[in-house]
């Protein structure tokens, strides 16, 4: 029969390993939490660049293009 204070001892690591491994899964769901959220972000970044990079090229055809192509200004 194991000595008592060896029970308690096991009892303890055993404690211990259970909170460390629900500290570890608490943990986990975080990361996992705020890679999604970064992703999400990550991909909300890349529309609105797409969407700034549009509107750029699109100022910049009507800053190049030819002015004779544009109707004359009012007071002629």
């Amino acid at each position: 029969m194991p000595a008592p204070d060896r029970d308690d001892a096991t009892e303890r690591r055993f404690a211990e390993l259970e909170t460390r491994l629900a500290f570890q899964e608490q943990s986990l769901h975080e990361l996992s939490d705020a890679l999604a959220e970064a992703r999400l972000e990550g991909q909300r970044n890349r529309e609105l660049l797409g969407r700034v990079l549009e509107d750029l090229k699109q100022l910049r055809r009507a800053l190049v293009a030819d002015p004779a192509s544009e109707p004359p200004p009012p007071h002629y």
